[in-house]
């Protein structure tokens, strides 16, 4: 890794300390570029002629996320978003009254919104799983409500927007195959900053976005569909014209593939931003972003342990590149004033996007930092100084 290069395609740098990248990480120049070539084309060509002039290089899509998942091409769709991907997901189990989902404590919290609106139409039940002192999953309470509620779904979130805690999802995988039980992964906050093996997860579905750690465009997602679940039927609620063939008056035939869950119309250029972001990531390598990763949020968490009236507030025996703390002398509004005027970008949470964690931690808001590989220590040596004059 080569980190001067980094952030000299990395135009975004030389304008403000970036900590942001949980929400949108700041995008190299070949994803900008490969975005604003792909509209030109269409310009000039316009939009179906560029479409199948550039099919080739967009069908890279599904090598690239493969790669990124360790699964094979067929089991990748493209979609406009991580809640996108998930929905599309939920909407192909057939839920019937009286289902029961397990949730967890920290799921994101549009999947809850989710949840609740199945529960209204449905009648289904909502079971939360325990967790243990250090905040993350149960997996002895898992396995025990999987015996007793035998449920249609697990939901489990990677890593949750409100804190750096991350999910032991490999092992959570080895209880829902033990019983044959239905897992879906968001993995929105975890691609592009960890590896995310779906062979080793064990999955049924995993979805993913773009903005964040990825570092490619807003409005592009991604959906990961385990062999399982394509060979068992599984299919969006709303399938369109692309993921299936009109045959009869009454029927249809869906794809073989997980593009049954993608709509015929797509944004085509994000589409070619995520191929060049996916490379981008490749081409530096999952483990060196981790490592680096991992010395930057070391040295994040030490020098903030340090300042006395900051209170660090994730939990988990093993976390990431999302970091949150609180402090009692400035209200939200004014900490995200205060960080902006300083040029350093952050993000705060609120107490409506983690309720029950919030709750628990007797919150009403957190600041939220989330360094990225193109980060650097002086960034943060300058952050910590911008923190004490709080």
């Amino acid at each position: 890794m080569d980190l001067q290069i980094i952030r000299d395609q990395t135009a975004g740098c030389e304008e403000a300390i970036h900590f942001n990248n949980a929400g949108a990480a700041l995008m190299p120049k070949p994803v900008a570029s490969a975005i604003r070539d792909y509209i030109t084309a269409e310009e000039l060509h316009g939009g179906y002629e560029t479409a199948d002039r550039k099919r080739e290089e967009l069908d890279l899509f599904y090598q690239y996320g493969a790669r990124l998942l360790n699964c094979q091409s067929r089991n990748i769709a493209f979609t406009t978003n991580a809640t996108e991907s998930y929905n599309k997901a939920l909407s192909a189990i057939p839920f019937k009254t009286g289902d029961v989902i397990l949730i967890t404590a920290n799921d994101y919290p549009s999947n809850y919104i989710a949840f609740i609106s199945l529960q209204k139409r449905f009648d289904i039940k909502l079971v939360r799983v325990e967790n243990t002192e250090t905040g993350e999953i149960d997996l002895g309470d898992l396995e025990e409500k999987i015996r007793k509620y035998s449920p249609r779904l697990l939901s489990v979130t990677h890593i949750p927007t409100s804190s750096g805690l991350v999910q032991p999802v490999a092992e959570i995988g080895l209880i829902t195959r033990k019983y044959n039980t239905l897992y879906l992964l968001d993995a929105c906050q975890s691609l592009g900053q960890l590896k995310v093996d779906a062979s080793l997860i064990g999955a049924d579905f995993i979805s993913g976005t773009f903005r964040k750690f990825l570092r490619g465009p807003r409005g592009a997602g991604i959906l990961y569909v385990s062999d399982k679940a394509l060979e068992a039927g599984f299919e969006p609620l709303f399938i369109d014209l692309h993921g299936a063939t009109w045959v009869e008056e009454n029927k249809y035939i869906p794809r073989n593939d997980a593009r049954r869950f993608e709509d015929w119309e797509k944004g085509y250029a994000l589409m070619m931003g995520s191929n060049a972001a996916l490379k981008y990531l490749h081409e530096i390598g999952i483990d060196q972003i981790e490592s680096r990763n991992e010395i930057l949020m070391n040295k994040l968490r030490s020098d903030l342990s340090r300042i006395n009236f900051v209170k660090l507030q994730d939990r988990g025996q093993k976390q990431c590149c999302i970091l949150t703390f609180s402090c009692d002398n400035r209200s939200e509004s004014e900490t995200k004033k205060y960080f902006s005027e300083n040029n350093i970008h952050i993000y705060t949470t609120p107490k409506a996007n983690a309720i029950i964690d919030f709750m628990e931690k007797k919150l009403d808001w957190v600041v939220r930092v989330s360094p990225h590989y193109y980060n650097t220590e002086n960034e943060i040596e300058r952050f910590i100084q911008v923190v004490e004059n709080l």
